[in-house]
């Protein structure tokens, strides 16, 4: 696999929509060792964790002196509340299973998102969202090896 490979690996793996659930299958899929892969996209998405509890927790007042941002930040944090619902009456295990599902729309991101809203303290949270991301990045790989072997690619 080459270097441009790897580094859109790590971005999709970074990535809010993507996540690992993106750059995890590319990388498998341009032909990297699985389990190379399963640790680049893991950690790519578990350094996104403090990046996102940060500017939620210390740059959100700030950033909604824009009034754009500000309108984006309702939209999102309205949505997650939606789902953060179901999540609050889980406690811990239901934002680890919010992080870990890989669905659209759950990931670290979304995960950092209603950990905030939810008043988390941020060590808390980070952790959760750590664990969340290592049990998606298992079923992501057990999922893509499977796809690979059934379609007779590997």
């Amino acid at each position: 696999m080459r270097a441009a490979d790897w580094a859109l690996c790590v971005l999709l793996s970074a990535a809010p929509i993507s996540e690992l659930r993106g750059g995890l299958p590319y990388a498998i899929a341009r032909g990297a060792d699985p389990f190379l892969a399963a640790a680049v996209a893991a950690l790519s998405n578990l350094a996104v964790i403090p990046l996102a509890l940060f500017l939620l927790h210390f740059a959100e007042p700030v950033l909604r002196r824009v009034h754009w941002i500000d309108r984006f930040l309702d939209w999102l944090f309205a949505r997650t509340r939606r789902h953060g619902k179901r999540v609050e009456r889980l406690g811990a295990a239901g934002l680890i299973l919010l992080v870990a599902v890989p669905l659209p729309g759950t990931g670290a991101w979304t995960g950092a998102v209603l950990a905030h809203l939810l008043g988390i303290p941020l060590g808390r949270a980070a952790w959760l969202l750590a664990l969340g991301v290592v049990v998606a990045g298992v079923l992501v790989l057990l999922a893509s090896l499977g796809v690979v072997s059934l379609l007779g690619l590997g």
